[in-house]
């Protein structure tokens, strides 16, 4: 059976249990995340508002809610589905981590850093959260913060192209043009894009093959 096939399958298992108990919020929440992997986003956003209206506290729909918002450019809906969410779910990590990213992209830097200090607090192998404050200090021109936060990503996972990227960045900032390689290298096999500026600065220091 093909993917989409099964995807079908289970939509239509959704609606049939809905059939049977229309008040059953994870069957809503279930049937979201059905329509979301077909990117049938508006259905699946009336799917989570009525796990939301059953279920108040189901904070997985609430953080659905805010990545729709998101997807669309809403930064102010985002950051109110996930503070919903936190709300009904205070020590949920994904919440935390996404008002931390809207933050960021606001350039409300101090913000930010609260935000995915409390995610990685509630869950502490919290992978992109630590990468994102990297990101954020080496914007500050705190280099070692930023390497530091980078390092305990790569700990985590050894393999974390965003990571490698941030190094990359910091090391040139140091002038370390080779050591910046050797983290683009280990980038590239991670099947991260790296940005076409970082590759061009370190195109003299990469190894040859």
């Amino acid at each position: 059976m093909t993917p989409a096939k099964n995807i079908d399958n289970y939509i239509d298992e959704q609606r049939q249990a809905l059939g049977k108990n229309p008040e059953c919020a994870n069957t809503h929440y279930n049937l979201g995340m059905g329509y979301l992997t077909k990117r049938m986003f508006k259905e699946a956003e009336e799917e989570f508002n009525r796990a939301v209206e059953c279920s108040p506290k189901l904070a997985e729909a609430f953080v659905q809610l805010g990545g729709i918002a998101l997807a669309r450019g809403d930064l102010d809906g985002c950051l109110a589905y996930n503070q919903m969410a936190i709300k009904s779910r205070p020590f949920f990590a994904v919440p935390h981590a996404n008002v931390g990213f809207v933050h960021m992209q606001r350039g409300e830097s101090d913000e930010a850093i609260k935000a995915f200090k409390r995610a990685i607090k509630h869950d502490p192998n919290f992978i992109q959260a630590y990468s994102n404050l990297s990101g954020i200090h080496f914007m500050l021109g705190d280099l070692d913060m930023a390497a530091q936060y980078a390092n305990k990503a790569l700990e985590l996972e050894p393999r974390f192209g965003p990571a490698y990227h941030n190094l990359a960045m910091i090391h040139i900032e140091r002038k370390e043009f080779e050591k910046a390689a050797e983290c683009v290298e280990k980038a590239l096999e991670s099947n991260y894009e790296v940005p076409e500026k970082i590759l061009n600065e370190v195109a003299p220091y990469r190894k040859k093959a």
